[in-house]
């Protein structure tokens, strides 16, 4: 990782400030033109910021400042940063192990019909793969299509159940909702407010008056009596 001066405006401001360096010097350590730094000395530049002590930050030593100030044609160094962080690796292809690449295509023919929704360059971050291999197991151009089976990739090794979660969240926003499939039951917030209806009666099965159902049954007593009298 290259050393590079942190906010160099305002260190400049602090040194134009602070220290007796020629503006050749502060322009030659914060890495700007000699005439700008005039204009940060004259206030017609670099107002309203604040001054950045370098010093303070660990990038320039009391002993450099020191040596500038009694040497006009001394140039400042630019002092070694204590902690080094490494540069961050672009990233590239993800690796597939030898043993795993045969089993590539089976991965990809799962996804293409498992999660439709996945873009080819999703697929290629997931699995490793080209483009053009993704296209030919779509079109069923592939040169081993009749032998080829679909295979979850997690199961394979090919990538994890969080990177496919995650591939297969980016590809959904947006998306509208699919449609349930079958009767599903209605949420509790529709089924709250829906008003109770009791079902009919049928019409033989009225409520009943008590002082008639005894009537009738007090005339089929004097119809049997008759009947067995004239017997």
């Amino acid at each position: 990782m290259a050393n590079q001066l942190l906010m160099p405006k305002a260190t400049a401001v602090w040194l134009v400030d602070n220290t007796a360096m020629s503006f050749d010097q502060i322009a030659f350590f914060c890495h700007l033109h000699p005439l700008e730094v005039r204009a940060i000395a004259d206030g017609e530049s670099a107002q309203g910021i604040k001054g950045q002590d370098p010093v303070m930050t660990g990038q320039l030593t009391r002993e450099e400042i020191a040596k500038a100030e009694a040497d006009p044609n001394y140039r400042p160094r630019l002092s070694e940063p204590k902690v080094r962080i490494p540069e961050s690796k672009r990233k590239g292809p993800r690796y597939t192990p030898l043993s795993k690449r045969q089993d590539r295509p089976n991965a990809i023919l799962w996804l293409v019909r498992n999660h439709p929704e996945l873009k080819d360059a999703q697929i290629s971050r997931l699995v490793g793969t080209t483009k053009s291999t993704i296209e030919q197991i779509r079109e069923r151009k592939h040169w081993n299509s009749a032998n080829l089976a679909p295979m979850d990739p997690v199961t394979l090794g090919l990538c994890s159940q969080i990177d496919l979660d995650l591939e297969v969240q980016r590809a959904s926003r947006g998306l509208p909702p699919q449609a349930p499939a079958g009767d599903t039951l209605l949420p509790a917030s529709m089924t709250e407010t829906l008003e109770v209806r009791r079902p009919a009666e049928p019409e033989g099965e009225k409520e009943l008056d008590a002082s008639a159902v005894f009537a009738k049954l007090t005339s089929l007593k004097r119809t049997r009596t008759d009947d067995e009298d004239e017997d």
